[in-house]
């Protein structure tokens, strides 16, 4: 199974960012970070696409996934391995 993009809007001070980060480093996965810091249209990039404004917003494909919490939540559940065509 091929495992779909995935994207990771992010902040360098952000705590939960960084444990998305290791989440999705635990796995093996490879995504793309997206910095908003210093950039106010990739910022509003990422809260058009997601309809949020906190970071971290993580894409699996064309999915938003939402924050770090709900990412965790898709572990917990055991839903995040197929999302990321790890099964």
């Amino acid at each position: 199974m091929t495992t779909p993009n995935v994207k990771v809007y992010s902040g360098r001070l952000c705590t939960y960012c960084n444990a998305a980060k290791r989440l999705l480093d635990s796995k093996g996965v490879k995504y793309q970070e997206v910095l908003i810091d210093d950039d106010q249209n990739v910022r509003e990039e990422m809260e058009k696409l997601s309809g949020r404004t906190s970071v971290p917003q993580i894409f699996i494909g064309d999915t938003h996934v939402g924050g770090f919490d709900d990412l965790a939540e898709l572990n917990r559940e055991g839903k995040l391995n197929a999302m990321l065509g790890l099964e």
